[in-house]
């Protein structure tokens, strides 16, 4: 019977704590609705906004549109700031740091089943690539990355750039040899006959392309889900391939 004083108080100190936290979670949750409501009313050509987050800046909150663009506001949704935010104490760019966890895709939610593969040497290392045919960066990327062995390289033709992409993707994806065919029309500049088969991989591959934001090529997704837009070197490459470990 002694004990039940100390049982009430520890009642009562989880009972305040419980009500603490939830007067938080109601003041960030109306601070979000908040910011919502004013952006959206003063600024109506906003794309909606996703995501609210509040920074390490105090009274700035992060909020994000289209899938990974980011913008920054205060509590009042009076003000909207384009640009990085830096902390200056860690010397770090947090919005460059956001956005790259915001385009990580998962590699094994790639639909390698709309890809053809380019095994060099064992193998061990994974690469997913997109590329369009007519796109120039790619053809100085692939001839570059000859230099790269022991790599399954998955690459998932994405005709964005010309009329006539598709038509070209198609007669890779439709020869016999996909790999000599995407070879010969990027490595040596020479013209593929056209093809006649099933390509509605090439339309699913705009599609996964779109929902993940691939808005360029080529564009390199490593092992752990890290991307890189853009042609890099041969070396660039291995440095990467090297530090990314599968998720």
């Amino acid at each position: 019977m002694k004990r039940q004083p100390s049982l009430r108080k520890a009642t009562v100190r989880r009972a305040l704590t419980a009500l603490a936290w939830g007067a938080l979670a109601c003041s960030a949750w109306g601070q979000e609705a908040a910011i919502r409501k004013n952006l959206s009313e003063r600024l109506p050509s906003l794309p909606k906004i996703e995501e609210v987050n509040k920074t390490p800046m105090n009274g700035l909150y992060e909020i994000r549109v289209n899938g990974n663009e980011i913008f920054y506001t205060d509590a009042d949704g009076g003000f909207l700031i384009q640009g990085s935010l830096i902390d200056a104490r860690l010397k770090k760019n947090l919005t460059e740091e956001r956005v790259e966890k915001l385009n990580v895709v998962a590699f094994d939610s790639l639909p390698l089943k709309d890809a053809f593969t380019i095994v060099r040497g064992n193998g061990k290392r994974k690469l997913a690539v997109f590329e369009d045919p007519n796109c120039g960066y790619c053809k100085r990327f692939e001839r570059d990355m000859q230099k790269v062995s022991d790599v399954t390289i998955y690459m998932f033709l994405y005709p964005i750039l010309s009329p006539d992409s598709t038509e070209k993707s198609k007669s890779v994806w439709c020869a016999k040899d996909k790999v000599k065919a995407w070879t010969d029309m990027m490595v040596r500049d020479q013209s593929v006959a056209a093809g006649n088969c099933d390509s509605a991989a090439l339309t699913r591959n705009i599609e996964f392309g779109k929902k993940h934001r691939v808005t360029g090529t080529p564009t390199l997704i490593f092992a752990d889900g890290s991307r890189v837009p853009g042609a890099i070197s041969a070396q660039q490459v291995e440095k990467l391939l090297a530090e990314a470990k599968p998720q």
